[in-house]
């Protein structure tokens, strides 16, 4: 493990493996460079890039400095960029899409971003909605149960509850609970939930955005949203496959986009 100081001071800790051009992955809720998707296609990324993987703030090795500022994750991810030697290709997937898409808009020196699934809806739906949800979690944090507030996370984006009930009583339970706090951050990223057309407009460079066959449907229609509002955005579906992307379908594309 290495890790660089964010601007606020915040521990930003990362691995890094491979050589060639710098790629910096973005995990998406519930996430961490030693827990999710991001270390498989690290690996199958690396015979050809310099991989960098990393604890968003609040997650694994990384710190959590109050208070949370969506502007601070993307200092966060710059300090990684700058690490990587000043400029790298960033891919991003589901609220990460979302947090890269934030990044690329606010001027960070990303030569090409790839979003998978970003975690948007192609429409406005019910504000009120959203707004219960976010009140909801914020109630459950603050008074430490974690446990229910990953439950309302897991339940709200379409897992059944029999299925949630059973990973309650799973040893990896505990380390989705002890990064509970990170899914009110992922909240803010995502803003109202609609695609954030205007910033989307201001990213300069280019963007492939990408979905599954299988992904939901929402979230196939928000990756076409998004493509098309960018300035030099591509939209490809990959075939066969859902929000759990597999790393050995999704490498060969990035590394043909990051070329």
């Amino acid at each position: 493990m290495s890790a660089v100081l964010s601007r606020d001071g915040t521990t930003v800790a990362f691995d890094r493996s491979g050589s060639g051009p710098a790629v910096v992955l973005v995990d998406g809720a519930m996430c961490s460079r030693a827990s999710g998707p991001m270390p498989a296609l690290a690996r199958e990324l690396a015979p050809s890039c310099a991989v960098y993987t990393y604890d968003r703030r609040g997650r694994g090795d990384s710190g959590d400095t109050a208070p949370y500022a969506v502007a601070r994750e993307v200092e966060d991810l710059a300090a990684v960029i700058e690490e990587a030697g000043g400029s790298a290709y960033v891919y991003g997937i589901s609220s990460g899409a979302a947090l890269a898409l934030e990044a690329a808009a606010s001027g960070l020196p990303i030569i090409k971003l790839a979003l998978y699934d970003p975690a948007f809806t192609a429409e406005a739906g019910d504000p009120q909605e959203k707004k219960a949800y976010s009140h909801r979690l914020g109630e459950l944090l603050a008074a430490g149960r974690r446990g229910d507030a990953v439950e309302l996370f897991l339940t709200t984006v379409g897992v059944p509850p029999q299925a949630v009930a059973a990973m309650r009583q799973q040893p990896v339970w505990a380390l989705s609970e002890a990064i509970a706090p990170t899914l009110s951050y992922d909240d803010a990223v995502l803003g109202d939930g609609t695609v954030p057309r205007e910033k989307a407009a201001r990213v300069a460079v280019p963007v492939l955005v990408l979905d599954g066959e299988a992904s939901p449907a929402p979230l196939r229609h928000a990756s076409a949203a998004t493509a098309e509002a960018l300035t030099h955005g591509r939209h490809q579906t990959l075939s066969g496959q859902g929000h759990d992307v597999a790393p050995e379908a999704l490498a060969p594309v990035l590394r043909e986009f990051f070329r």
